[in-house]
């Protein structure tokens, strides 16, 4: 099929190879032809509108380096695209599959699109093993996706925060999936107590749980959590992968290793251009390294709020209360699923007994359920703009 899709696409124009990825077989032969051919791939997502950035980067000149593309995760209307090379991301294919063990016995499943950072990775690490890589695209709330976990007897499974908030309501068991040996975390922060509660399920069964962090300028993954190391150093991402390390600058956390992006594009001749990045991430991450090397991530850059004048991490809000917080007009507002409006307000004076400020700096609002992005992560922007 590979070789099919290297047949079709080599006669193509030239430039970068637009691919809106399904989860299809034949998607996944077109991408891995574009690698063979190296011709740069934009990997998109099937159910969006891409004409203006279709436009906006269609070009015949391109770095040789460059190999894959991806548009910046986040709410954004006018995403910039991650320049990655072909080495960054077979580094980092290898890497994942080296920390987590992934030999060619291993089964995963899609739980995640494919034009999603993660979800890549989890395709990259496991093909570049030999592995297999099970295509369900019903998704984990359907009875159909349980049941081709256990035919194929799948052995991985990787989710995101608002997954594994799913699970807990569908009483995740992983006794009833006799294959399975292991679980793994991204795509942002998982509180410390669902952490907790995961890997004690999966610990009952003699299975892993493993924490990652990673950006998908780093072809994503940068961090991995030992799970053996998981309840002495909880609250942690992990070590730096194989090659990669973490340092602390201005208190923002920096990443150094082979898988960095080559550099944004913002304009098609963007693409063009060779490695500016030099191996070096700033992540936009606060945080503080351990003296063992473990990273602790404890904010953001840019996630920061103002309540009567006073800054406040909008992290440190979601670590201590079950919430969402965005920044509001000089208050804090915060989201929570599914509570009483008698929780609401015990809620709001909990927080600002918390921020030590007055109970009128902080709005409390009660959803269903969060809006949430393509990749499943909370769309902020969303609840920004419904202020």
């Amino acid at each position: 099929m590979i070789e099919a899709a290297e047949a079709a696409l080599a006669p193509e124009p030239g430039g970068v190879v637009f691919l809106p990825i399904e989860t299809t077989l034949s998607s996944i032969a077109r991408y891995l032809a574009a690698f063979r051919l190296g011709r740069p791939v934009v990997l998109l997502d099937p159910d969006g509108d891409h004409a203006d950035l279709i436009e906006r980067y269609t070009t015949t000149e391109v770095h040789p380096d460059l190999a894959l593309l991806l548009t910046t995760s986040g709410s954004t209307g006018n995403p910039k695209l991650v320049r990655l090379s072909a080495e960054a991301v077979r580094t980092n294919a290898e890497q994942i599959a080296s920390v987590l063990d992934i030999t060619a016995d291993e089964v995963a499943i899609t739980t995640l699109p494919l034009f999603y950072s993660y979800g890549m990775s989890v395709l990259n690490s496991h093909l570049i093993r030999g592995a297999t890589v099970v295509l369900e695209r019903t998704g984990i709330m359907q009875k159909a996706f349980w049941s081709a976990v256990n035919e194929h007897g799948v052995t991985s499974m990787a989710f995101v925060p608002s997954q594994y908030e799913m699970l807990r309501r569908l009483r995740f068991d992983p006794a009833k999936y006799p294959a399975l040996r292991s679980l793994t975390q991204a795509g942002g922060r998982l509180r410390t107590d669902r952490v907790t509660d995961f890997a004690q399920r999966m610990a009952t069964v003699g299975g892993k749980f493993y924490v990652m962090y990673g950006q998908t300028e780093a072809a994503p993954r940068m961090a991995t959590l030992p799970p053996e190391r998981l309840d002495e150093k909880l609250g942690s991402v992990g070590l730096a992968l194989p090659g990669g390390t973490f340092t602390i600058e201005d208190d923002e956390v920096v990443y150094r290793g082979p898988n960095v992006m080559m550099g944004y594009a913002d304009t098609a001749a963007d693409l063009a251009l060779g490695d500016v990045q030099g191996g070096a991430l700033h992540t936009g991450d606060l945080g503080r390294v351990d003296d063992e090397g473990f990273l602790f991530i404890t904010g953001r850059r840019k996630r920061m709020a103002k309540v009567f004048g006073v800054r406040i991490n909008l992290d440190d809000v979601e670590k201590n209360f079950p919430v969402t917080a965005v920044a509001g007009d000089d208050k804090l507002c915060v989201f929570a699923e599914g509570i009483s409006d008698d929780e609401a307000r015990g809620l709001r004076t909990k927080i600002a007994e918390w921020l030590g400020t007055h109970f009128s700096g902080v709005e409390v609002r009660t959803v269903d359920a969060l809006p949430l992005l393509p990749n499943g992560k909370v769309d902020y922007r969303a609840l920004e703009s419904s202020l």
